[in-house]
């Protein structure tokens, strides 16, 4: 016999869990599918964010970077510590135990919510209908007046480096090293490549970075890519551009295993070998199987289910969110979506707005971004203003011995509307908020230089870069106007 819902929910990442939460907030009769086993083969909710992607590299990147400060930094405190010695499988284990804690939090908040978890593969057999194997294979069918898709996504595979999770490994087994790679290969110079990369690099790992592009991080400004890459490259990752990926052999046995990769760049074929290879070239929709084919939904040739603005699809009754549809892959943009369309089916004018969704690099520093940049309003022929603060000017950065990095903000020349804000710097994820918001409510450089900032604080660069798009720059020079 069916179960009958208002909505279920296919997925519990960061778009599904908010959205099923959010439903039955809004008195929906709601229950939310889930496929993921945790090592002890047990249903848990959160998707690839909380259990391998967004918090278990966070939890890593930030244990790394405190095992650099303390080995090379500590001293310019006056702090000494003696040797400075790494234990992976306790960073792991903590890591870990991070991401227990939050994927149960999404647990409590689904019994505190009435949302019935479901553990089982689903998939969309009718207009109105979902089928969900569970992992004992027992069937059932879920009715429901309506269907959310947030089956989330899955990495990019390509085939000269097939993923054996052992010496070639995803996103996912980068996570689970037991040791620091002596010799580490990344294919692929992107958010997840960078990321990887630098959590093993500030342990020891001499890593190279293969990018197929010849240019870096092109979707960020290019003064703000010039910068990082520049940083990046002094922290002793090995960037090569143009790196396009031929063939791999893997050679050896045991712990004593390497891999070959051949590559091609502008001066012809190269060969490296490495001790663990990691291949970040992205992501794709996981949607293949998940829809009958019967019912006719619309799915594009790289996997994405076409949705409109308000991501509701060519059938009236189901929705799709988050890494299945179009635009960027990103948790928050994700959740967004989700909570647009439950809050539209209960009649509510909820809009995303995709011209101010926030882009962060969690290196060190971090990079982040909202916005146009200026190669963009060049190309429209808009005619703007920039403003640029470095942190090397800041009181509190300097403080804090960590003062690389900038904040750069963009205003239209005639309205002095804020068009985008480009950061690279400590707390650059955090500093760049503040101008979401004031890009949401339509504010103006010059009331971001109007408000008050408490001092000594980082986010003063950001008042600063707002007075330098018009001039007024206190703690540095101003650039002359044309």
């Amino acid at each position: 016999m069916a179960n009958n819902y208002d909505v279920v929910v296919i997925g519990s990442g960061p778009a599904g869990y908010v959205a099923a939460i959010r439903a039955a907030q809004l008195g929906f009769n709601t229950a939310c599918v889930e496929k993921w086993l945790n090592k002890e083969g047990k249903t848990v909710y959160g998707g690839t964010c909380l259990n391998v992607g967004c918090i278990p590299s966070k939890a890593l990147l930030d244990s790394s970077h405190k095992y650099l400060e303390a080995k090379e930094h500590f001293d310019l405190h006056g702090i000494t510590t003696g040797k400075v010695g790494v234990d992976v499988p306790a960073m792991i284990a903590r890591k870990d135990k991070v991401v227990s804690q939050l994927t149960g939090g999404v647990s409590g908040l689904f019994a505190g919510n009435k949302v019935t978890g479901i553990g089982g593969t689903a998939k969309v057999t009718g207009a109105n209908s979902v089928t969900v194997v569970g992992h004992d294979g027992a069937e059932q069918v879920l009715e429901a007046k309506h269907i959310i898709i947030a089956a989330g996504s899955v990495p990019i595979e390509i085939p000269p480096t097939p993923v054996d999770q052992d010496v070639i490994v995803d996103s996912t087994g980068a996570l689970e090293f037991d040791a620091v790679p002596k010799r580490l290969g990344v294919i692929g110079g992107g958010v997840i490549g960078l990321e990887l990369g630098s959590v093993w690099a500030r342990l020891g790992s001499e890593v190279t970075v293969l990018e197929a592009m010849d240019d870096f991080l092109p979707l960020a400004d290019k003064q703000i890519a010039k910068e990082a890459k520049k940083l990046f490259v002094k922290q002793g990752l090995d960037i090569k551009l143009g790196a396009r990926v031929t063939g791999s052999k893997v050679s050896g046995k045991g712990a004593k295993k390497t891999v070959s990769v051949t590559f091609t760049d502008s001066e012809g074929e190269k060969s490296q070998t490495f001790d663990k290879l990691i291949v970040a070239v992205g992501r794709r929709p996981f949607t293949q199987g998940l829809v009958d084919e019967s019912l006719g939904l619309e799915i594009d040739d790289r996997g994405c289910v076409k949705v409109n603005e308000q991501c509701a699809t060519s059938i009236p009754s189901i929705f799709a969110v988050g890494d299945a549809v179009r635009g960027p892959m990103l948790a928050h943009k994700g959740s967004e979506e989700g909570v647009m369309v439950v809050e539209r089916l209960a009649g509510k004018a909820t809009q995303v707005n995709y011209d101010l969704v926030p882009s962060v690099i969690y290196t060190h520093p971090e990079i982040a971004w909202v916005g146009k940049n200026e190669e963009e309003l060049k190309a429209e022929g808009i005619e703007y203003n920039v403003g640029v603060f470095p942190f090397l000017a800041s009181g509190r950065a300097l403080a804090a011995n960590d003062a690389d990095g900038m904040v750069k903000l963009i205003a239209d020349k005639t309205s002095d509307r804020i068009l985008g804000c480009h950061i690279i710097g400590a707390s650059a994820a955090d500093l760049l908020q503040q101008i979401v918001i004031a890009m949401e409510f339509s504010a103006s450089a010059e009331d971001i230089g109007l408000t008050m900032f408490s001092h000594p604080a980082l986010s003063e660069a950001v008042h600063e870069a707002a007075l330098a798009a018009n001039g007024h720059a206190i703690h540095i020079a101003n650039r002359k106007r044309r």
